[in-house]
This record gives C-alpha cells, sequence and structure tokens, in this order.
C-alpha cells in the first residue's frame, strides 16, 4: 500500500507539469501528498500494533494456568462411564 502512495507521489505532479500546472504548484502537491502519506503510514503503524497488542492480550486471557484451555481440562477425579 506505502508503495503505491510513494508511486502517487511521483506520478501526480508529473501529471500536473503536463498539464500545465507550475512547477511550484506541483511540487508542493508532491509535498502534501507526501506528509499525508507518512502520517497514514504512522497511523496504520499504530493501528497494526494496538490490534496484534489487543489479540495477544485476548490470547493470554483465554488460557488457563498451564497453557491449557477449557474450563475443566485441569481436573481430576474419577469420570462417569
Amino acid at each position: 500500500m506505502v508503495g503505491w502512495a510513494a508511486f502517487s507521489c511521483v506520478l501526480v505532479p508529473v501529471v500536473l507539469v503536463v498539464y500545465g500546472t507550475s512547477l511550484g504548484g506541483a511540487a508542493g502537491a508532491a509535498l502534501g501528498l507526501a506528509a499525508v502519506t507518512g502520517v497514514c503510514r504512522v497511523l496504520l503503524r499504530q493501528s497494526e500494533r494496538g490490534a496484534a497488542r489487543l489479540l495477544a492480550e485476548q490470547d493470554c486471557a483465554h488460557r488457563g494456568r498451564h497453557g491449557r484451555t477449557g474450563t475443566g481440562t485441569h481436573r481430576g477425579g474419577r469420570h462417569s462411564a
């Protein structure tokens, strides 16, 4: 995804210059797109880290004392047949 954003940061100013926009305007557009791309990248990383942390917390909460899952997996005693 970030690769496409970087590609558009280069492509958009080129297209703007070809269609008659000044170099300053195209450079401003490139800087704006680069800033938005950078912010989106940072937010995406934070979101992925938060999701991974939440998943790890949920996984730890569901495990028993010795890593077993379920409610009665560590209980001993007789079982009726």
